[in-house]
């Protein structure tokens, strides 16, 4: 076994695999960038090494760095994680040039399965089931847009070396291939240094189910099951679970014969995992074909970990220093049910936006971190720490295992119940959304379920005004009350000799303003009335949250102050509400109309309009590129371009200008 391992990579698998190696008894070297220079996982390692500036391209893609820093710290072996250099076949063979152990499979593996296209045809020599579709090498828009009528529509264009949902573009109709292509190559190229790409057809209601593979250097393989990963968004994954629910033992067979028979195929060393596409037929049954094979450690292998009990970092350190499998086909059992949610700062109800931000609160469930657990936490962040535009948008994992699916649904909606993230937009409630729709509830689960079930997932409010305006109330009265001196005239209860003292609120709530009275009793009592709800208002202060009673209703609730906004979560979900200060806000101007602005940090693509342009509301305007992925920024009102205030190649801050809009006439 090794004694030190540099691990290049940075947050949550950073921390993961630090957490094994540990264990183990291995040392660890963190390499960094300088937006990471006081990040969780530089202190998670022994020892760490500054490699260079906050993007990609300046640090964590830079080998010669990298492996210098190996050989500077004295580390045997190189860890790379997932993402970055993780499937870069250049980057596997420089360090065998430099006498590092790459914990991971053969350049000769990452290169045969890293083009799509070329994987596919190696794919149909195994004998493995693919998806009708053109992998040629001819990238000729005319052929790649006749051999999409060919196969017909709707198609997938993919980005033959990309990933994570990266250059890649469905199309429904022949004329709008065209642009769909550019966009995908643009993107591809971007990602990935490759704007090569494949074309294949888009399978109806497909499941995305992918099998765990590991093999050694003496020739063995097992696969560790299943994930089913159908839930995403933007073709990225949202939620993953294993077993696939309706996977029945036949299937699952076959599809890990064939997952075992692709990574023999190519001499596949270490962790894999291979994916398919699952087409489910009206009478039930399931067909599956290959998709692709990601040559590193997943993201969801986690789930793994649960069902199996086995720790997969483990496995590739030991098979990577030369051990056999710890397992044989026969020993590995699937035992209960695990989901993964990722936890993203990202505005689902704008689009998936990314976000960007500071981790002002950051509460967790109790759970552990990097062990099978219940409820297990896995994250590269702590409180006060940065989001920022250089990586990707991923917080955390909150992965939960149960005896049945239904026990895990019901651990994971608590778990996301319990994680409270204040200071940027986040996902955790459309995560909560996504489990209690009709479809995940009853597993109908395929990639359209997010679009499908778009009634029950975005724009929801589930606290209400009542509850959300009493809890912020009662917050302010809390905190009034711990600032009360020994002083009867520094007492905020509201006295008075003769009559009863009311006292008015103004809030905003869902874009509406509200008014609201708060009247103090002479028995000490309170009364709140706000929009159609009234009635007395009661509340306790408690370790675990303030303990609200209104309107008929009673709930925990906890509230988290930003200036004027109050974040209220409660075990229903969460909402905002903003305490306007009237004093704060006299004299302001109204808003100003015609502007359009950088909704986050990142450079700008190209625009679609110029100076003298008449452009209707919802008109794409613009393409930026923040966190690895194109965003179309639309006109938010029909109007004339007046002025472009930035180039193609810029780089913006989140607010910036980027052009001016005049109302038409």
């Amino acid at each position: 076994m090794f004694t030190k391992i540099l691990i290049a990579n940075r947050g949550e698998i950073a921390c993961r695999v630090a957490a094994t190696a540990r264990r183990m008894g291995v040392k660890t070297v963190a390499v960094y960038s300088d937006a990471d220079a006081n990040a969780k996982h530089v202190a998670a390692c022994d020892e760490s090494v500054h490699i260079g500036g906050s993007a990609p391209k300046d640090s964590y893609l830079r080998w010669e760095k990298i492996i210098e820093a190996a050989q500077a710290t004295g580390a045997q072996a190189v860890h790379p994680g997932y993402g970055f250099l993780s499937e870069n076949e250049d980057f596997a063979k420089a360090c065998a040039a430099a006498s590092l152990v790459f914990i991971g499979p053969p350049a000769s593996a990452i290169q045969a399965m890293g083009l799509k296209a070329e994987s596919k045809q190696l794919m149909e020599r195994a004998g493995v089931p693919l998806v009708p579709g053109y992998h040629g090498s001819d990238q000729d828009p005319a052929l790649l847009q006749l051999k999409a009528d060919e196969i017909g529509y709707p198609v997938l264009i993919k980005a033959s070396a990309g990933g994570g949902g990266k250059g890649m573009r469905a199309v429904e109709r022949s004329q709008d291939f065209a642009d769909a292509l550019t966009s995908c190559k643009r993107e591809a190229i971007n990602s990935f240094g490759s704007d090569a790409v494949l074309v294949e057809k888009y399978v109806q209601r497909p499941r995305h189910i992918e099998i765990q593979v590991f093999g050694d250097s003496f020739g063995n393989y097992v696969y560790l099951f299943e994930r089913d990963c159908s839930v995403q968004r933007r073709h990225q994954k949202v939620l993953e679970e294993a077993p696939a629910p309706g996977m029945t033992p036949e299937l699952r067979a076959r599809m890990g014969e064939a997952a075992v028979a692709a990574a023999r195929a190519v001499n596949y060393v270490g962790a894999g995992t291979v994916e398919f596409i699952v087409e489910q037929r009206d009478s039930g049954e399931m067909d599956f074909f290959f998709m692709e094979m990601n040559t590193r450690l997943q993201v969801e292998h986690p789930v793994t970990e649960a069902i199996t009990g086995q720790d997969l970092v483990e496995w590739q350190l030991r098979v990577a220093s030369g051990e056999p499998l710890p397992c044989s086909q026969d020993q590995l059992k699937i035992t209960g049910h695990a989901i993964e949610a990722r936890i993203c700062a990202e505005n689902p109800d704008n689009n998936f936006l990314p976000a960007t931000g500071t981790l002002d609160v950051y509460r967790k469930p109790e759970c552990s971190s990097f062990a099978v657990s219940p409820v297990r936490f896995d994250d590269g962040v702590r409180q006060g720490d940065s989001i920022s535009p250089f990586y990707d948008s991923m917080v955390a994992k909150l992965i939960v295992h149960g005896d049945t699916r239904e026990q895990a649904l019901a651990r994971l909606d608590d778990a996301l119940a319990q994680t409270h993230i204040i200071g940027l937009t986040t996902n955790v409630q459309f995560l909560r959304h996504v489990l209690q729709s009709p479809s995940f509830a009853q597993a109908n689960l395929d990639t359209g379920l997010i679009p499908r079930e778009a009634a029950v997932l975005f724009k929801q409010e589930r606290v209400g005004l009542a509850m959300a305006a009493a809890a912020d109330v009662a917050k302010t009265l809390l905190d009034e009350r711990a600032a009360e001196g020994t002083d009867p005239f520094s007492k905020t209860d509201g006295w008075r000799s003769h009559g009863v003292f009311t006292r008015r609120f103004e809030f905003e709530f869902g874009g509406e303003h509200v008014q609201a009275a708060l009247t103090y009793l002479h028995d000490g009592a309170l009364s709140f009335t706000v929009g159609d709800a009234a009635g007395l208002l009661e509340f306790t202060a408690t370790p675990e949250g303030i303990d609200l009673r209104f309107a008929g209703q009673r709930t925990l609730v906890n509230v988290y102050r930003q200036g004027e906004v109050g974040y209220i979560h409660t075990a229903q979900g969460a909402t905002q509400i903003i305490a306007i200060d009237l004093l704060l806000h006299a004299g302001e101007a109204p808003a100003e109309v015609g502007r359009l602005t950088a909704p986050m940090p990142g450079k700008v693509v190209s625009f679609a309009v110029k100076a003298g342009d008449i452009v209707k509301r919802g008109q794409a305007l613009a393409v930026m590129d923040a966190m690895k992925m194109e965003h179309t920024i639309a006109a938010p009102i029909d109007g004339v371009v007046e002025e472009l205030l930035y180039a193609p190649g810029d780089q913006v801050v989140e607010g910036a200008e980027l052009l001016k809009l005049v109302v038409q006439e």
